[in-house]
C-alpha cells in the first residue's frame, strides 16, 4: 500500500516530540543552566581535567582544537562516547573555536608557552577560562593576565587545584582558626630538583623530518616560542626543561605550592620584597629565602619535607605548625595532634573535580573562583622572581607594587621575553 503524503498543514499541526533531556526533565540539566565548553591543546594532563568536566551534569563539551590530529580524534572520541553521539567538533585553528557563539568557556591545557596568550585571547572573545599551570612564562605575562581578566570581567580559574583539595583546606582552616598562633613562615616545595632541574637549557634536540601540517602543525605548536627544528619528543611532552618552553623547576612545582602559601598567608594581592637564593647550581637541595613587606617569610625549597606526597607545603606559627601533601595525610605539631585533619588518598585525589566544580559555579554566579587570575599572577610573579634571583646567584630586592627589581637592570631585563611574530600580548 503506497504511503500517504502529509500535507504542509498536517505537518504544522503534528505533535512536536522533544527529548526530555533537552527540556531538563527526568533529572537532566535544562539548556539554560548548562555551561558549554571547548578545549585547546588537550594532552595527558588536559585529558585528566576534562574527565572532571565530563562527569558534571551541567557541562556540555562541544569542540576540541589541537595542532595534533591524534589528540583531536582522541578527545572527540572521548566526548562522543560520553554523550552517546558524534557531535564534538574538531579544529586545528583556535580562531574557529573562538568563533563558536555557543561555547561559554574554554579549557586550556597546552604547553606553558601558550598559556597567557591563549587565556587572554579567549577572554577577549567573550569566554571564561580554566587554564592549566604554570599560567605564565614571565613576570610581565603574569601581570598582563591579571589585568586583562579584571578589565574584561571574565572568569579565570588556574589549574592549581589543591586550593580545593580537602586536606589542603583542612590545613588552611587550621591556620586561619588561630590555633597556630601568629603565622611566621611558609614553606613551599619547589622542583623537586632531582626531577625538575631548577635551571633550564637553551639546547635544541636533533632535527627530525617535519610531519604533514594536518598531522602536527609544528609552527602553531611552537606558537610564541622562538623557532627551532621539529623533534617528535617535544610533541610527546618532553619540552619541559627547555628555556623556550618552560619556566624552570622552581615554577613547575612552585606554581602549586607557592600558590598555597599565598592562599594560607593572605598574600593573593602581593609578592615578596626579598629573594635570597642558596645552592645556586643544578645540584640539590636548594633554597630561596623570601620575605614579604609584613615580615612574613616564605621558604622555597626542594627537600626537607615530611614525605606526605608531592606538592608539599607547610605553615608555621609561633604556637604550632601544619604540613600536608598529595597523600592526604596532614601532620601537625604535637599540641595539635587531636585535630585529625588527614583524609583518605581517594578523597585527596578529588581536588581537580572540586576545582572544576568551583569554576563552573563561578561561571554561573560571576563570583571569583579560588584560583582567580590575580591570585595566580601574584604566586607566579613570586616564582619568576625567585628563578631570576637563582639564575643570577644573588639576593634581589623587589617592589611588588611595580613588579620591579630595585637597582638591578639585569634582573629587570629578565622580567619579560620577546614573542615570535605574529604573536604578541596586546
Amino acid at each position: 500500500m503506497p504511503k500517504r503524503k502529509l500535507t504542509r498543514r498536517q505537518i504544522l499541526h503534528a505533535p512536536l516530540i522533544i527529548p526530555a533531556s533537552a527540556l531538563g526533565l527526568n533529572g537532566a540539566t535544562p539548556p539554560s543552566d548548562r555551561v558549554t565548553l571547548g578545549g585547546l591543546g588537550i594532552g595527558s594532563r588536559g585529558t585528566s581535567v576534562l574527565r572532571s568536566f565530563l562527569i558534571q551534569k551541567d557541562v556540555q563539551f562541544l569542540a576540541i582544537c589541537d595542532v595534533r590530529n591524534s589528540q583531536r580524534e582522541a578527545i572527540k572520541s572521548m566526548a562522543d562516547k560520553t554523550y552517546g553521539n558524534s557531535d564534538c567538533s574538531m579544529y586545528s585553528d583556535q580562531e574557529e573555536l573562538w568563533a563558536r557563539k555557543d561555547i561559554d568557556s574554554v579549557l586550556i591545557a597546552t604547553g606553558d608557552r601558550w598559556h597567557t596568550l591563549l587565556a587572554t585571547m579567549t577572554a577577549k572573545h567573550g569566554k571564561d577560562v580554566y587554564c592549566e599551570k604554570p599560567c605564565s612564562m614571565t613576570i610581565a605575562e603574569s601581570r598582563y593576565l591579571a589585568d586583562t581578566f579584571q578589565r574584561l570581567g571574565r572568569i579565570y580559574q588556574a589549574g592549581t587545584q589543591r586550593r580545593n583539595g580537602t586536606n589542603f583546606n583542612n590545613a588552611f582552616n587550621l591556620a586561619r582558626s588561630g590555633k597556630l598562633g601568629k603565622i611566621t613562615t611558609l614553606h613551599a616545595e619547589v622542583g623537586p630538583g632531582d626531577r625538575w632541574p631548577p635551571i633550564t637549557t637553551h639546547a635544541w634536540m636533533p632535527a627530525e623530518e617535519e610531519p604533514a601540517k594536518q598531522v602536527v602543525d609544528w609552527d602553531r605548536w611552537l606558537g610564541p616560542a622562538p623557532w627551532r627544528p621539529y623533534n617528535s619528543a617535544y610533541i610527546q611532552g618532553k619540552w619541559r626543561g627547555y628555556y623556550d618552553f618552560h619556566g624552570g623547576g622552581i615554577l613547575e612545582w612552585g606554581s602549586h605550592t607557592v600558590d598555597l602559601c599565598h592562599w594560607a598567608g593572605g598574600l593573593d594581592e602581593t609578592a615578596p620584597i626579598e629573594f635570597e637564593p642558596i645552592g645556586m647550581n643544578q645540584d640539590t637541595p636548594y633554597t630561596i629565602n623570601c620575605k614579604y613587606a609584613n615580615g612574613l617569610k616564605l621558604v622555597m625549597r626542594d627537600k626537607g619535607f615530611l614525605g606526605l606526597g608531592s606538592c608539599a607545603f607547610r605553615i608555621e606559627g609561633d604556637q604550632g605548625w601544619v604540613e600536608t601533601g598529595d597523600s592526604g595525610t596532614v601532620a601537625t605539631s604535637d599540641n595539635l595532634k587531636s585535630e585529625n585533619l588527614s583524609v583518605p588518598r581517594e578523597e585527596a585525589s578529588l581536588s581537580t573535580t572540586y576545582h572544576v566544580r568551583d569554576f563552573l559555579d563561578c561561571v554561573k554566579t560571576r563570583k571569583q573562583p579560588k584560583s582567580n587570575a590575580l591570585a595566580a599572577a601574584q604566586a607566579h610573579i613570586a616564582c619568576h622572581a625567585a628563578y631570576i634571583a637563582f639564575q643570577l646567584g644573588r639576593k634581589l630586592t623587589f617592589d611588588p607594587a611595580r613588579d620591579l627589581f630595585i637597582n638591578d637592570d639585569q634582573a629587570n631585563r629578565m622580567r619579560s621575553r620577546a614573542m615570535r611574530a605574529p604573536w604578541r600580548l596586546a
